[in-house]
C-alpha cells in the first residue's frame, strides 16, 4: 500500500497551491529542481533531447526526449487540470451595504457553496501590471483571514434547517471590513505586489479556504483539504514525470505532463484542455526532434492520453447514490472511469493501457461508473481526445466530498496514484 511520505508531499503541495497559477509555480519548482528547463512559447525551442516545459497562464506541460527513438516517436500523455470551484472577484468589486465593506464576487465552475461559509478566506492569483510601456503578471497570495461570507442567524431564517436557498448575487458577497465608503480592492492589489494603484490593470484574484490541508484520521490514513479536485492528481502527476524520467522505458517515448486551466467551466480558452496548447506543443516536440508534418501524425497515431481527474469514493452515509456494481473503496487504488455516452473518454484499448500500467507498478485497479439515472460529470479527457485523435483513458482517485471547499482523499491512494502514472508514462 501506500507510504506516508506521498500523502504528506500532498498536503505540502494542495498548501503551496492556493490558485491554479500558483499550482503551475509549484509544479516548475518541483521539475525545475530535477533538472526539467523552462521554454517560453515565443524562443525557438531546443533540439538537443533533454527536460522541458512551458508555462502558459494557469496550464503548464512538461516533457522529455532524452530516451525519443527517432522524429516520430510516440507520446505517452497525462492530463490533469490546475483550477477548482472557488469565488472569484469581479472586476468592479467595491461596494458598502449597511454599515459593512464588501467584494463583489462571481462564482466560478460548481461549488458546494454552503461548505465556504463561515470560514476564514485569503486571496490569491495573478495581477496584470504596467511594466514601461508594457505589461507584465505578478502573482499574489494573502494568507491572513480578510474575507468572510457569513451565515444568517438562524434566529431570522428558521427555514435554514430545511437546507439553505442562497442567490449568488444577493447573499455571497464576503464582507472584509467595516464603513459606509466602499473598500479600494485595487489600491489593495497595488500594495499586495509593490505597485502603484494605476498601475494595476486587471486580475484574476479568488478566494481560497485558510485551513490548511493535514493528514488526519485515527489511523491517519486520510488527507483532508482544499483544491483535491484536482491538485491531487497535478501532485501525482508531478511525481510520476519526476520518476518516469529517471529510467527508461522498454518502448522509448516521449512522456508528457500536461496541466489545464479552466476545466471546472468547459475547457475552452486559450489555456484549456480544448485549445491548441496541447497540440502544438506536441507538434514542435516532433519538430525539436527533426520530423516534419508526416511524422508528427505518425507520432500521434502511436500515442495514449490517460486523464487524470478524481473519482466519487462511495459515501458511506448516501451509498445508494452510487452504482451498487462499481462501488469505490478509498485506499482501494486507481480508478477507471467509465461512461457510454462519453462523458468519459475510456475505451476497451485505453483501459488496457492504463491496466498494464497498474499492473507493472503493482497496484489495485478499480472502475467507476455513474447510476444510470444520475447524470456524470467530465473531464478533460473527451476535449483532449477530440483535439488531438489520440487514444484517451479517464482515470482517478477516489475522493469524498468533491467541490466541498475541503476534501477527502485517501493517504494510501496518493502512492498507488503516483506509481501507476509513473508506470504509464514509462512502461517497461
Amino acid at each position: 500500500m501506500g507510504s506516508p511520505t506521498a500523502a504528506d508531499g500532498l498536503v505540502d503541495y494542495l498548501n503551496a497551491s492556493p490558485s491554479p497559477f500558483h499550482a503551475c509555480a509549484t509544479t516548475v519548482d518541483r521539475l525545475t529542481t530535477a533538472g526539467f528547463v523552462r521554454l517560453h512559447e515565443t524562443d525557438v525551442w531546443p533540439t538537443e533531447p533533454g527536460r522541458y516545459l512551458v508555462v502558459r497562464g494557469g496550464s503548464l506541460i512538461a516533457w522529455s526526449t532524452q530516451y525519443a527513438a527517432g522524429p516520430a516517436t510516440a507520446y505517452r500523455v497525462v492530463g490533469a487540470h490546475t483550477d477548482s470551484p472557488n469565488l472569484r472577484i469581479k472586476p468592479r468589486p467595491d461596494l458598502a451595504r449597511a454599515g459593512w465593506q464588501l467584494l463583489g464576487v462571481e462564482v466560478y465552475g460548481g461549488p458546494l457553496i454552503s461548505s465556504w461559509l463561515d470560514r476564514d478566506l485569503g486571496l490569491s492569483g495573478r495581477v496584470a501590471v504596467r511594466d514601461g510601456s508594457g505589461v507584465r503578471a505578478e502573482l499574489f497570495r494573502d494568507d491572513d483571514p480578510v474575507l468572510r461570507v457569513s451565515r444568517l442567524a438562524i434566529h431570522l431564517d428558521r427555514s435554514v434547517r430545511e437546507g439553505e436557498a442562497l442567490n449568488p448575487q444577493q447573499h455571497l458577497a464576503p464582507h472584509w471590513g467595516l464603513g459606509d465608503t466602499p473598500g479600494d480592492f485595487r489600491a489593495y492589489l497595488a500594495q499586495r505586489v509593490g505597485v502603484d494603484s494605476p498601475d494595476v490593470l486587471g486580475w484574476d484574484a479568488m478566494t481560497h479556504d485558510l485551513q490548511p490541508a493535514r493528514v488526519f484520521g485515527r489511523e491517519r490514513d486520510l488527507v483532508v483539504g482544499a483544491r483535491m479536485d484536482n491538485l491531487a492528481t497535478c501532485h501525482a502527476g508531478t511525481s510520476a514525470l519526476v520518476a518516469a524520467v529517471e529510467r527508461p522505458a522498454a518502448d522509448p517515448g516521449v512522456p508528457v505532463f500536461a496541466m489545464f486551466d479552466h476545466e471546472e467551466v468547459g475547457s475552452v480558452s486559450e489555456r484549456g484542455a480544448a485549445s491548441v496548447f496541447l497540440p502544438a506543443v506536441l507538434e514542435r516536440i516532433t519538430a525539436s526532434l527533426g520530423g516534419d508534418r508526416q511524422d508528427h501524425l505518425r507520432a500521434l497515431a502511436g500515442s495514449v492520453v490517460a486523464s487524470g481527474d478524481m473519482a466519487h469514493g462511495t459515501h458511506p452515509n448516501y451509498a445508494d447514490r452510487h452504482e451498487p456494481q462499481h462501488q469505490i473503496a478509498v485506499n482501494g487504488g486507481p480508478v477507471l472511469k467509465i461512461n457510454a455516452n462519453l462523458r468519459y473518454a475510456t475505451d476497451a484499448m485505453g483501459a488496457a493501457a492504463f491496466r498494464l500500467a497498474c499492473a507493472q507498478a503493482g497496484v489495485p485497479v478499480q472502475e467507476f461508473v455513474t447510476r444510470s439515472d444520475l447524470p456524470c460529470g467530465s473531464t478533460v479527457g473527451p476535449v483532449t481526445s477530440a483535439g488531438t485523435g489520440v487514444s484517451t483513458v479517464d482515470f482517478g482517485a477516489a475522493t469524498i466530498s468533491m467541490h466541498s471547499v475541503r476534501e477527502l482523499v485517501g493517504a494510501a491512494d496518493q502512492q498507488m496514484y503516483a506509481d501507476a502514472l509513473a508506470a504509464f508514462l514509462s512502461p517497461v
